[in-house]
């Protein structure tokens, strides 16, 4: 660090504000800056440091902010020395008046007081106790001229912060105005009754894209990558916090839930306190995005969905993720049937009961609301709009909720599914050119056909290319959201093979971006195929198999696969787990209500299954490698062309898989993991440990079905 008594000027790069300034001022955007050291006092090394920028955010009643400074007042306790700094800006009213106004009293630690002040500052009194928050304003000049400066202040000031809007000719008839800042009448009366302050929140209903990326930008340090897409940065958290989900323990949905680990109880008590929570934080802010918006495609089983949030990253998210309302669906929306309040910049109590951390995510089925604290990470809202669907559909419609993507075929009409949980390709094989995508992630299999439950796609963005997946790469662009990406500072360009943040690195897109898919995400035709989609860290599975009805019951029960790195919160490396019916972390009912309703459809409909293994092969996770992407496409084709219904198979022992013997342009010993192994006594060790895990995983199941789904799965 660079001692700066010789260094007077030092230049720096400040976070967003709400790191270093208190939420009352939080609307003051110092985004970019410099730190002059006005003075020194010598021994004690006390500095005022004072920011001069033409980018300083202007509130209510500031026109032009010139400066800002932070200004150190020498206390003494108890014999000691203290310090106390004073943030200070100034500059001129909408009516041209100067004006000097102060923000708040701030105590750093001692430590970055006493030592050389450091380079980013201002970040470290995010550490320091708030004593006193107040304000006042003094007019130096009563009626002046904006262009009346004091002699000493700089010229560079001159600049105005806010580029002047030139609205449009019919800007008072225009469609954005009406819909952005004012709500149909009954819509501000539940607000109000909600609980909001509507005389200091500005809603912004369902804004426009554009005006989306300026908030992120102004206030939440977005950038805008060099393919139009809005970088933004989802904070500490990176990935689900599944040991934070709870489900309110309810009369109206308690007998329907699968308790346990995956759905943790939750009183209706500590719900109204972190609800209460969340919205106290909601009325804070200046700007709170709500967005309207539906769940479903087939109008007969979608509902409607509300989210309220305090960024404009998070609002812009659930605009792809949802499907997106018409005019006229809009101003007839009316109450929603299920609410999320988003305050994820706001942590939960954990000393509250029930709360095991600063982060909460939690669902009441009687209220058919969602509270999100302690957590930035947009995921938790698409997620929490597919448990609630993966509650209603089976109990309500009666309808198979699947977490699954589905494409149909363009020349056969024919449609495959394709289960699996993140990390295992739904996303990547459902992108196929040769066919039209219905969905990439959450789907309904209903009595007359398939329909999509998201209005958009959640790519995984981990060495993205346009070679090996053109459909999503050309996807990001103006609209999409690349979340935790790394780009290049130079050029804007997003750097998909830095991982220096996450592995999870994510882009959400609305679904029109894909060319070839189907719009209305819907179709009146029963599914062909299902494609069992696992990534066997172990590397011993075979990159296909052709299951019957019952072992498809059996792996639909066991959920095989491996949580692959980022997906979660603290996963560093592929984790061999068993998640039941491939959605263990998002399902609500028992898994046998589910594998029921999947085995009476696929026997009514003469459905055939496959298993399909993306992940290791010629050994296991650290050993071998990823079956490659084009041999794995190879295999989706060869299940759509019909190659594999009339291939030759031989059984693959233990797991008495049938495989086939040659698929055209994949290795043969591709097929057949023992041929891919050089250590065929390391494999079989390997083939006994898996087996070992799928029966002790199946044994929580076995007693709910019939003995031949037993039969189906590994034996000793």
């Amino acid at each position: 660090m660079r001692d700066t008594r010789t260094h007077a000027r030092t230049s720096c790069q400040l976070r967003t504000p709400s790191v270093f300034l208190p939420p009352i001022v939080a609307s003051y955007d110092i985004s970019t800056a410099s730190l002059e050291k006005e003075s020194i006092k010598s021994g004690n090394r006390l500095n005022t440091w004072t920011w001069t920028s033409s980018q300083l955010k202007p509130t209510h009643h500031c026109y032009q902010i010139i400066s800002a400074d932070a200004r150190p007042k020498e206390k003494k306790r108890g014999g000691a020395r203290d310090f106390l700094y004073k943030f200070f800006w100034r500059g001129y009213d909408r009516s041209g008046n100067w004006m000097r106004q102060l923000l708040v009293h701030i105590r750093p630690p001692l430590l970055a007081i006493r030592s050389s002040p450091p380079l980013a500052f201002p970040n470290s009194l995010s550490h320091g106790l708030i004593r006193s928050v107040y304000r006042y304003q003094h007019q130096y000049q009563k009626k002046s001229s904006p262009l009346s400066l004091p002699a000493n202040m700089p010229t560079h000031s001159l600049t105005p912060y806010v580029t002047p809007h030139i609205y449009h000719k019919h800007y008072a008839q225009s469609h954005d105005h009406e819909t952005i800042s004012n709500l149909i009448g009954r819509d501000l009366e539940y607000f109000s009754q909600a609980g909001f302050d509507m005389e200091k929140i500005t809603l912004k209903r369902n804004a426009p894209t554009a005006l989306l990326y300026e908030d992120a930008i102004r206030n939440e340090g977005a950038i805008i990558s060099s393919t139009g897409a809005l970088i933004n940065f989802s904070g500490k958290k990176t990935g689900r916090s599944p040991k934070d989900k709870r489900i309110v323990f309810e009369e109206t949905s308690k007998d329907n839930i699968w308790w346990g680990s995956v759905n943790i109880k939750m009183d209706e008590h500590t719900f109204e306190i972190n609800r209460e929570r969340a919205i106290d934080y909601l009325n804070t802010r200046d700007n709170v995005y709500v967005f309207d918006g539906f769940a479903g495609w087939d109008p007969k089983y979608r509902i409607k969905v509300r989210v309220i949030c305090a960024r404009a990253y998070h609002a812009l998210f659930m605009n792809n993720m949802l499907i997106r309302p018409t005019e006229e669906e809009l101003a007839n929306f009316g109450e929603p049937d299920f609410i999320i309040y988003n305050a994820g910049q706001f942590p939960a109590n954990r000393f509250t009961k029930g709360m095991s951390s600063t982060t909460s995510v939690e669902i009441n089925f009687k209220r058919m609301e969602m509270v999100i604290l302690g957590t930035e990470y947009a995921g938790e809202m698409k997620k929490g709009v597919f448990s609630v669907m993966h509650y209603l559909q089976p109990v309500k419609f009666g309808q198979l909720s699947l977490h699954s993507s589905a494409n149909v075929g363009i020349d056969k009409g024919d449609v495959t599914l394709f289960f699996g949980l993140s990390g295992t390709g739904k996303t990547t094989l459902s992108a196929d050119p040769r066919r039209l995508l219905i969905g990439d992630d959450e789907h309904v299999w209903s009595d007359t056909g398939v329909f999509n439950i998201e209005g958009g796609c959640y790519a995984k963005c981990i060495n993205l290319s346009a070679t090996k997946e053109p459909e999503i790469y050309n996807a990001i662009r103006f609209g999409s959201i690349l979340e935790n990406v790394v780009y290049n500072p130079a050029s804007r360009a997003p750097d998909y093979d830095d991982i220096s943040i996450t592995e999870n690195t994510r882009c959400a897109y609305p679904i029109e971006f894909i060319p070839n898919a189907h719009i209305p995400c819907t179709v009146n035709r029963q599914p062909g195929n299902i494609i069992m989609l696992t990534c066997d860290a172990f590397g011993v599975l075979p990159p296909v198999s052709k299951l019957s009805p019952e072992q498809a019951s059996y792996h639909f029960l066991a959920g095989y696969t491996s949580k692959t790195p980022g997906t979660e919160d603290g996963v560093l490396e592929p984790i061999p787990t068993f998640s039941t019916c491939y959605s263990a972390p998002f399902i609500v009912l028992p898994p046998g209500r589910y594998a029921e309703m999947l085995a009476d459809r696929m026997s009514k409909h003469q459905v055939d299954c496959w298993l399909i293994n993306t992940g290791w092969t010629g050994g296991r996770f650290g050993t071998g490698k990823r079956c490659p992407l084009a041999v794995t496409r190879r295999i989706v084709d060869a299940v759509h062309s019909g190659e594999l219904k009339n291939a030759q198979y031989e059984t693959f022992e233990t797991f008495n898989l049938q495989i086939p013997t040659a698929i055209e342009g994949v290795p043969r010993e591709l097929l057949n993991p023992a041929l891919a192994w050089p250590d065929r006594a390391a494999f079989e060790r390997e083939v006994r440990k898996l087996a070992g895990m799928f029966r002790k995983a199946f044994a929580l199941y076995e007693n709910n079905v019939d003995e031949k789904v037993r039969l189906a799965g590994p034996q000793p």
